[in-house]
């Protein structure tokens, strides 16, 4: 069967999260991915051990299936020459070097496109192409700090948090990849490609969503709240007998319904909460009631009770229990590989669902320099030329 990406080539030179993350995701749809590193490894999550399944870091295996690999010292003459006789013929160069860095090699955008004006070309950095800080290196944990990520998360009363996941790193990947998407549609219109530049703090920023509005509405901070919501209410964490579990009430039908399940139902019917926006304005009071009630029963009964009555609930599950999960096991989340030296390995499979067109894993995490020969002799080199540039240390 025909893939959505097929025929598509991806120059990948990213590391780490943020640039691997998405050309995976897009190499599951059939787009050929060459990842770049240098002789030796460039790729720091191969080294982000442990843990690791006999060696190869479980970091790195997260994001670099359907990939081949290629080892090229960019600082080369014959290293160039071989990426601009790829980027001749490839769709889509994507790199998270600091600004200013792909130039020097004489492999920006404007160098490249002069011998393929289609290519697409996605940077992604700390702080983007532009601005007093363009120069300076960007990390997830620093843009969620600097982008008030950081300021919103956390206990009320307590200290700044940062989220458990490089989320900075994931969001900018996903706008990234929607990105080069609309690029390569765009192209359809023009015939000719061009830069994107995608920055973790612009990315951030962005995904505050409602944070950001109740802020521009109002000019006033938002405050960390906890697992509180900032505009709906009771939309939060609470202690049962056992556990803790989440209650999530969107609307004022699922709050009467909910009074009902605990014996309250005079709540749905009290002026201070009859409405969200009273229960916002009265969060305290009807927090301590709430409290109050369901730390009668354990977790597992109020699930059963908020269940049957249509009232969004969850455990809070450590990761042992989400791929137990019947529904997760299901949505077939959890997939296996084989790899030619680790075996068999678990991986958490591609979410997108196409009818038609499906993600797929057709090939494990490439090992380092993998298919360079392949690559090479596609491009129409010898066995004597590679081993010559092997033997200088080129690929």
């Amino acid at each position: 069967m025909k893939k959505a990406l097929d025929g598509i080539t991806i120059l990948d030179f990213s590391r780490v999260i943020a640039g691997p993350f998405f050309t995976m995701l897009l190499g599951d749809f059939g787009a050929e991915v060459i990842k770049v590193e240098l002789p030796g490894g460039s790729d720091d999550t191969r080294g982000w051990i442990p843990p690791d399944i006999n060696g190869e870091s479980a970091y790195y295996l997260c994001a670099n299936r359907n990939k081949k690999s290629l080892t090229v010292d960019l600082k080369t003459e014959e290293g160039k020459t071989i990426i601009k006789e790829l980027a001749k013929k490839a769709d889509v160069v994507v790199e998270n070097f600091k600004t200013g860095t792909m130039k020097k090699f004489g492999l920006d955008y404007d160098s490249l496109k002069e011998t393929n004006p289609r290519l697409i070309y996605c940077s992604i950095t700390g702080f983007g192409q532009t601005g007093p800080y363009a120069s300076h290196p960007g990390y997830d944990y620093i843009v969620q700090a600097m982008s008030g990520l950081m300021s919103i998360t956390g206990p009320k009363d307590g200290d700044p948090y940062k989220v458990g996941v490089a989320i900075s790193d994931i969001m900018a990947s996903l706008y990234a990849g929607m990105s080069v998407l609309i690029a390569l549609q765009a192209r359809k219109h023009t015939g000719k490609g061009q830069a994107i530049d995608i920055s973790l703090l612009d990315c951030t920023i962005a995904s505050l969503i409602n944070i950001t509005s109740n802020y521009l509405a109002t000019n006033n901070p938002p405050q960390r709240l906890g697992n509180d919501h900032p505009n709906v209410v009771p939309y939060q964490t609470f202690k049962a007998s056992d556990d803790y579990l989440v209650i999530a009430v969107g609307n004022n039908l699922q709050f009467k319904r909910l009074a009902q399940s605990i014996g309250r139902m005079e709540l749905a019917i009290d002026p201070k909460f009859e409405t969200n926006e009273m229960r916002l304005r009265n969060r305290e009071a009807l927090t301590e009631i709430l409290s109050f009630e369901i730390q009668r029963k354990t977790v597992h009964e109020w699930l059963e009770i908020f269940n049957s009555n249509q009232i969004p609930c969850s455990p809070i599950n450590t990761i042992d229990k989400v791929f137990k999960d019947p529904h997760v096991t299901e949505r077939g989340l959890l997939k296996k590989m084989n790899h030619p030296q680790l075996g068999e390995f678990a991986y958490v499979n591609n979410p997108i669902r196409l009818s038609d067109t499906p993600a797929g894993v057709y090939a494990h995490p490439p090992m380092l320099s993998e298919q360079t020969n392949e690559i090479l002799i596609n491009l129409g080199y010898t066995i004597e030329q590679i081993k010559q540039l092997k033997e200088k240390n080129i690929v």
